[in-house]
């Protein structure tokens, strides 16, 4: 930040969004992927397998996919706030009816339902975030923003295993119905609250001043101006080879972390952790390893000024713990040690990442890019589940699934590396992405 007031004004617009927008985030993973702990439990209950859980866990990205770019689109044109009273209400009532499932096709259904009302939600942030931050300090808001990845699993893992243990039975429900009851409630609050409580821009902001939204839209104006160069509409943003490159990359990214954050629980019950609330807080911990290691991997990248490396780094770190995780198979504290190490740089890649595409496109295309690039590469959380379910129950090993996820991320971090030429990336990072 360039002088005093200039920080104090985007510190105070950060102090204003941030944490209400990381709540609501973090709830939407908890939401997103508690079905991971819930499938220890109604598996058994159901009668179904692994091959349903991961077929259902990827339907979720299907209904997401589908309607995630119409709803960016939508909420350029109605605003935010009813973008996300729409979006969480939804999301957070389907989220309650899981509860009711007795049988494959009704999972099939509610997560498909569930992908569909989050659809747009993750992108329609961080294009949000466009329209209150410059280049400049836009990077470190969209660290703190995607903090929440690692905050749901904190809070999530504890919290879903000590209900599934300790609400079973209650009032004739098993745990796992609970666990979708109680976790699916806050996002319904918080989604009347996003309504209430944030403006739609700095220009309907009443808590700024004129002066200050004078200086806002002065300092996004300059942004525009000094990158003559990026993608102003949607339909030039269809025809960018870098749209469909970072698609890609986001892709093989998408299917590591849909698998950590999916599969974590059944892991480690494989190698031995006895109890739900066991399981629940060893991932917690797994989470605290990732929070802590993303922001010093965030401000070593800032330090040095780069960032293909960290990123790449970070990748195949995670890969190769991917891969070896079937020698860690005999022993708890290896699998954690590998589990956190790979958590570390995915979810160090997802605090860097974004900083890219939020600089390159602009305008129309700062929406619809944005959340086609999320679309596409989010496709792997349809694909990625599946693929492992299914493998898992044919071959009788989960390893090899995991090594699959573990290849493709190392060619990904292979396309990022050959992809992104190095004297383009300050200019198409902006400011360092300091969590």
């Amino acid at each position: 930040m360039h002088d005093t007031a200039d920080a104090r004004l985007y510190r105070r617009i950060a102090w204003r969004l941030i944490p209400f927008l990381l709540a609501c985030y973090t709830i939407a993973i908890i939401d997103r992927f508690n079905i991971g702990f819930a499938k220890l439990q109604f598996l058994k209950d159901l009668n179904l397998d692994d091959a349903v859980f991961g077929l259902a866990a990827g339907v979720f990205s299907i209904g997401y996919v589908a309607l995630e770019v119409p709803s960016n689109l939508l909420l350029v044109r109605i605003g935010v706030r009813k973008t996300l009273l729409r979006i969480m209400v939804l999301w957070g009532a389907v989220t309650v009816l899981l509860a009711l499932v007795q049988n494959q096709y009704h999972l099939y259904l509610l997560r498909f339902l569930l992908g569909a009302a989050e659809g747009g939600f993750f992108p329609g942030i961080l294009y949000y975030l466009t329209l209150w931050f410059p280049d400049r300090v836009r990077g470190r808001m969209t660290s703190l923003f995607v903090m929440a990845v690692p905050l749901g699993g904190i809070i999530a893992g504890p919290l879903s295993g000590l209900i599934m243990d300790h609400m079973q039975g209650v009032h004739g429900l098993h745990g796992w119905q609970w666990l979708f009851i109680i976790e699916g409630g806050p996002a319904v609050l918080l989604g009347i609250a996003a309504y209430l409580y944030l403006s739609d821009g700095p220009q309907a902001a009443a808590w700024l001043s004129a002066e200050e939204q004078r200086q806002v839209a002065n300092d996004l104006a300059r942004d525009r101006a000094s990158a003559p160069g990026t993608t102003r509409s949607f339909a030039a943003a269809l025809r960018e080879p870098r749209v469909y490159l970072l698609s890609f990359i986001y892709f093989a990214f998408f299917c590591s972390l849909n698998t950590i954050l999916l599969w974590t629980p059944t892991l480690l019950k494989r190698v031995g952790v006895a109890t739900a609330t066991e399981i629940g807080w060893l991932s917690g911990a797994i989470s605290v390893a990732s929070a802590l290691g993303m922001v010093a991997i965030g401000y070593s990248s800032d330090r040095l000024m780069e960032r293909r490396w960290h990123v790449v780094a970070c990748g195949l770190v995670a890969a190769t713990c991917f891969i070896a995780l079937q020698a860690a198979q005999g022993s708890i504290v290896l699998t954690v040690a590998m589990l956190a190490a790979a958590s570390i740089g995915i979810f160090a890649i997802l605090s860097l990442f974004w900083t890219i595409p939020n600089a390159t496109l602009d305008g129309s295309a700062a929406a619809g890019g944005i959340a086609l690039i999320s679309a596409i590469g989010s496709f792997g959380g349809a694909v990625c589940p599946a693929l492992i379910g299914w493998m898992n129950v044919a071959t009788g090993s989960i390893y090899r699934p995991l090594a699959l996820v573990g290849a493709l991320l190392a060619l990904g971090m292979l396309t990022l590396i050959l992809g992104v030429p190095k004297p383009r990336e300050a200019s198409a990072l902006g400011e360092p992405s300091r969590p």
